[in-house]
């Protein structure tokens, strides 16, 4: 019985770690996630296409099921997920997501809106007709390499011969581990145009190249503001496109405007049209304008039509401004030129991506000829042997009819090898000794059918002769002459110029930065009101006084303030809410108001308020601030004057709370309850004035574990009591006692 053995390797682990990791990002980055800069592909999109073409679903063929093509591709070329190649497919036919669709799709295959496609059982799909010829054609001329596929059962091109330059066209992106690409879609004719000066001039300059592309070119049109900027893009393969979408103004009946947007910046495709129309709704509730009064997206197959009703005397310029810095209808597109080049990943400037596509099509040309000036030279060698033939056909039946099987007549019509061959004639002979056809052209003589020998047939036979020996100087000249071979890419790519080139979409120039202005409101006092569920709003002074028996029953909080002013909430974790008074609903007495939580960062499941005053009254006051632990201070209320929404009111110790702020007036006398039901009043006057971001100082020697429940402001001749145990307590009548001393129980 044989004995297994097993062989334990000890390494270290971070070393296998490392290793594996390595491995798996190295994977997704030339494997799976970016594109190669010979084809613009990324290699699920290259093995779709490829089994496209090997299924025979050409672009004059019959539509064939998604699932088909997916299975198919997923069975022999793309180990992975179905839903990442059917993906790849439904992009590759969303004629708004490239500049060139690849594929001709035929059922529903989403939305520029952002509908998904339907399951691929339902769709349908085959090539383009551009596919066909400048991505797939010369497959079998041996133009690139083929690889075996993963389980080593089917060959498959390692990138597809494409013959414009793909990545320029349609762009590409992809997150890969460490690294992403993001490269914007141009346009066809221009990046043609762009490759022939390359060729031309192989040292043009990034600036020279962008006299033939101006920039890119989304499939959804737009503005891009910073053409300026774009050299630098071009040139280091990285930067930042600001894009706008296409604003028209419109005048409607009665003296009104309406703004129409017909074309939407690239970046809005999908979700992002259900965001934009939500950001403008917000723009109508939180009144940073009042102008708008209807939106409705009335896009449709013909394109883009989203209209915005304004009301009668609006600014539609500086409105659309404010869409512009608040919206995504103007946004950023980030360039990162990323690509494998001969095997790695490098991000790369346009005149790099060119480069790399122009020696890529000068070795597709270079294989393409080598294998069709292989084959018209085979052709050539026959053709020379059966035109030989023909002159002296008498002697060859002769050998034929004296020869005792096919060998015998082959070894004669090559080597010229007489032995066991009956002639008529010694003549016939020695003509027959000195036949010296190669192989080949033994072969075609020997399967050379009688009706060859009629005159038109060797005619025809001379004329292809000639017709070959034309292809072979022609393939030979492409072949030594690359200045001819560069004529030969240059008069294909006008080809595809010619019957794909569309007009630009895209509008390039320099548009200085958006700037709204907002409508200086009508300063006005206001009334401040909040219930105690935290609903505020602002009504007009005469409005409080005829309710103001009701307004004061039901609210809170009431105060008069400057309709341009802030409000400050104070909460017990210690934060300062600012809110403006513009940002409150104003109007009627029984409307119900806004929640503190949607005009403030307050958040009412994690605090509560302590004190909410007019920001403008507190300016010219201090402040009395009191914590749990029993920490007082004295702070300037113009220190709360600051331009953030949220701050830091006050620092606080670890499980420290606040709970007083109270204006402060220097005959007042402060009273400290803890939770022992241990007292002590002090002066107002007693506590030190510090900073907002000081603890403060002691207010009450607390026992362990004592904390302050309540404290309590009296002003000068106030009187009130609490009740203790069912026992009450006169405030007023305390003893005044020591700041930082343990008071008295009750």
């Amino acid at each position: 019985m044989m004995e297994t053995r097993e062989q334990i390797i000890r390494t270290e682990y971070s070393e296998v770690m490392q290793k594996s990791y390595i491995d798996y990002a190295m994977s997704v980055i030339i494997a799976r996630a970016l594109p190669d800069v010979r084809d613009g592909l990324k290699p699920v999109q290259r093995r779709t296409l490829y089994d496209m073409h090997e299924l025979g679903i050409r672009y004059d063929k019959p539509f064939r099921k998604c699932a088909r093509i997916v299975g198919d591709t997923m069975g022999k070329y793309h180990p992975h997920g179905d839903s990442s190649i059917y993906g790849a497919l439904v992009v590759m036919a969303q004629d708004f997501k490239n500049g060139m669709s690849l594929i001709d799709g035929h059922g529903n295959f989403g939305s520029i809106e952002g509908d998904g496609a339907a399951a691929m059982r339902y769709t349908e799909a085959r090539l383009h007709k551009i596919t066909q010829e400048a991505y797939l054609a010369d497959l079998d001329k041996d133009v690139v390499d083929f690889v075996p596929n993963f389980d080593e059962t089917e060959k498959e091109p390692e990138v597809l011969p494409v013959r414009v330059p793909n990545l320029l066209i349609n762009g590409s992106e992809g997150i890969a581990v460490g690294m992403a690409t993001s490269i914007p879609p141009h346009n066809l004719g221009e990046v043609i145009d762009g490759v022939k000066a390359y060729m031309k001039n192989p040292d043009i300059t990034t600036a020279e190249l962008m006299k033939y592309i101006k920039g890119p070119d989304f499939p959804t049109g737009g503005i891009i503001t910073n053409q300026d900027e774009l050299l630098n893009i071009y040139e280091t393969g990285a930067g930042k496109i600001k894009l706008r979408g296409k604003v028209e103004i419109e005048q409607v009946k009665g003296g009104k405007e309406r703004i129409v947007i017909t074309e939407i910046p690239y970046t809005m495709i999908g979700a992002n049209i259900g965001k934009f129309l939500n950001d403008v709704y917000a723009l109508v509730e939180s009144k940073k304008t009042n102008d708008i009064i209807d939106i409705s997206n009335q896009s449709s197959k013909e394109g883009i039509r989203i209209v915005i009703d304004l009301r009668k005397g609006a600014d539609a310029q500086n409105l659309c401004n404010l869409l512009y810095k608040k919206t995504k209808l103007e946004d950023t597109f980030g360039v990162n030129m990323l690509a494998v080049a001969d095997g790695r990943p490098e991000t790369l400037g346009m005149r790099a991506v060119i480069r790399h596509h122009v020696k890529f099509q000068y070795e597709l040309a270079t294989r393409k000829y080598r294998t069709l000036l292989a084959k018209e030279l085979d052709k050539k060698e026959i053709q020379e042997g059966l035109i030989r033939a023909c002159d002296v056909i008498d002697l060859i039946i002769e050998i034929l009819r004296g020869s005792k099987n096919i060998a015998d007549a082959k070894a004669c019509l090559i080597h010229g090898e007489t032995s066991g061959i009956r002639f008529k004639t010694k003549e016939s002979e020695r003509a027959a000794a000195r036949l010296r056809f190669t192989e080949r052209q033994a072969s075609a003589i020997l399967e050379m059918r009688l009706y060859k020998l009629i005159g038109l047939e060797i005619e025809a036979l001379m004329a292809e002769h000639d017709t070959t020996l034309k292809h072979i100087a022609e393939y030979e000249d492409i072949l030594t002459n690359r200045s001819t071979m560069a004529k030969v890419i240059m008069k294909e790519l006008d080809g595809y110029k010619k019957s794909y080139a569309r007009e630009r979409r895209t509008v390039i120039d320099n548009v200085e930065a958006a700037v709204y202005e907002e409508k200086k409101i009508e300063e006005m006092e206001v009334m401040f009101l909040m219930d105690r569920f935290g609903y505020a709003k602002t009504i007009d002074l005469q409005t409080y006084e005829r309710n103001k028996e009701a307004a004061d029953a039901e609210n809170r909080y009431i105060f008069p303030c400057m309709n341009t002013g802030k409000i400050c909430v104070f909460t017990n974790t210690g934060q300062l809410h600012l809110i403006k008074v513009q940002d409150l609903p104003f109007g009627k007495f029984r409307d119900k108001g806004q929640p503190i939580d949607n005009v403030s960062k307050y958040d009412s499941a994690k605090e509560h308020f302590v004190y909410i005053a007019n920001l403008a009254e507190l300016c010219t006051k201090q402040l009395i601030f009191g914590t749990k632990t029993a920490m007082f201070k004295l702070v300037a209320g113009a220190e709360f004057d600051v331009a953030k929404r949220t701050t830091a009111a006050t620092k606080l110790s670890d499980g420290d709370e606040l709970l007083l702020v109270a204006e402060y007036a220097e005959h007042d006398t402060l009273i400290m309850q803890s939770e022992k039901d241990m007292f002590l009043r002090i002066q107002a006057s007693d506590i030190p004035e510090k900073k907002k971001g000081a603890v403060g100082v002691i207010g009450m020697k607390l026992s362990p574990g004592d904390f302050l429940s309540n404290i309590y402001v009296l002003h000068d001749g106030d009187t009130g009591t609490v009740t203790v145990k069912d026992k009450e307590v006169a405030l007023h009548r305390l003893h005044i006692g020591n700041r930082a001393t343990k008071g008295v129980k009750k």
